[in-house]
């Protein structure tokens, strides 16, 4: 028998807010986190939309020999994973006693790498990088700062699963607890929001160019939909096996019941219907329940045409006469990209908590293939106990969870 694994803490710092308290209020609400940035249409941009982050300050917090190490992304995840780890009650000689573990999805560290290699380039004398340029621009940032910080002595490992990355983590950490080689890992996902990370992303015409009206941008499963918003911040789940759990009497806040993942094995950028389907399958399968037993979907859905499209026929085939509601927390947040996976399952387990499912906003107008999906355009005041929540991501890589409710 595979080990039960829960969670038991959850942190979060994103554009919806700077904890847990201030993100729900924004979920219940309605509110986008989406702004216009002039200064990226002053740097060639075709779009200045994006979600805004403001810099956590951590002085009086970590030494200035911890924050030299840090990249943009780690402060956020700092915060997010100090949260989940008070939320779970695990304290500093808990964690040292034990062997804690973390997988944290990231997949670039792109303005620390910009930084040094302007710095090279006007200096012309590699000392003036400065020593904690190595640590900063390494896609593995992330992991190798939090499991300094926080003194964590078990796997320590970043996950580089384009946007899956969070979602994967995840999975794979509940992987290892199964397994028995941990009893707890720390897991979560973080994106950088500096126009040095997604400059490209904008290259190739990914981003709405809806600019009159920022926080109308980001329209998910919309007919008029034009592109994505990036997005940005980190998310932390702190999952453990059940039997730890009980042991040390934690608040058992949800199971992992079911990790599903795919490859479509086609174009590295446009997705198709397969591999999303395959990768929902898989994790309706593991959890072994009734596809009825799903009572909210948190679609990956980014707002470009094809994606949303596929995502949906994926959705319809699976689910068939089964219609629960779905919706993308991107038409909120924009696409948080690494950090996606991980957020929404914040997301969805702060609104399964609180008993509503929050608005996907901007459906206005189905298309052929959304019109066979049950999506809200406002909030639902609604219990639900089950929720499966999909992550797909460049080069084809697909995750789907299935998360249930312990009251």
């Amino acid at each position: 028998m595979k080990r039960r694994v829960v969670i038991t803490g959850m942190g979060i710092y994103s554009c919806l807010g700077k904890n847990l308290e201030e993100v729900c209020k924004s979920l219940y609400e309605g509110k986008s986190g989406i702004v216009l940035d002039p200064s990226r249409r002053e740097l060639g941009f075709r779009s200045g939309l994006t979600a805004h982050l403001e810099m956590p300050n951590l002085k009086g917090i970590l030494s200035r020999n911890q924050r030299v190490y840090m990249a943009e992304q780690c402060h956020y995840a700092y915060v997010a994973t100090a949260e989940a780890l008070k939320n779970a009650k695990m304290d500093p000689d808990w964690l040292a006693a034990r062997e804690v573990g973390l997988l944290y999805g990231n997949d670039s560290s792109a303005a620390a790498v910009m930084k040094s290699i302007d710095t090279m380039r006007d200096k012309r004398d590699t000392t003036m990088i400065g020593s904690g340029a190595i640590f900063q621009s390494m896609n593995s940032t992330v992991s190798m700062n939090l499991s300094c910080i926080f003194k964590l002595r078990g796997i320590n490992l970043t996950i580089s699963g384009a946007c899956a990355s969070g979602s994967h983590a995840i999975g794979l950490g509940r992987m290892l607890i199964q397994s028995g080689l941990q009893e707890c890992v720390v897991c979560g996902g973080a994106q950088e929001v500096n126009p040095c990370s997604i400059g490209s992303f904008d290259g190739i015409n990914a981003f709405s160019i809806r600019e009159s009206e920022p926080c109308k941008a980001s329209r998910p499963f919309d007919r008029d939909r034009d592109g994505l918003v990036p997005g940005g911040g980190a998310a932390t789940v702190v999952i453990e096996s059940y039997e730890s759990a009980v042991k040390r009497g934690a608040d058992v806040l949800a199971e992992i019941t079911g990790y599903g993942f795919s490859s479509n094995g086609d174009h590295i950028s446009v997705p198709n219907v397969d591999g999303p389907s395959r990768s929902l399958q898989m994790a309706i399968s593991e959890a072994g329940i009734d596809i009825r037993d799903i009572g909210y979907v948190n679609a990956h859905a980014t707002s470009t045409p094809v994606g949303d499209a596929n995502e949906a026929k994926a959705i319809a085939n699976v689910f068939g006469s089964h219609r629960p509601e779905i919706t993308s927390t991107k038409s909120m947040t924009g696409h948080e990209m690494w950090m996606a996976g991980a957020s929404e399952i914040v997301y969805s387990m702060l609104m399964m908590k609180n008993g509503f499912i929050a608005p996907n906003l901007n459906f206005e107008n189905p298309d052929e293939d959304s019109g066979k999906l049950n999506i809200p355009a406002v909030r639902v005041n609604r219990n639900f106990d089950t929720f499966l929540s999909n992550s797909f991501g460049f080069g084809g890589t697909n995750s789907t969870l299935i998360v249930k409710n312990i009251k």
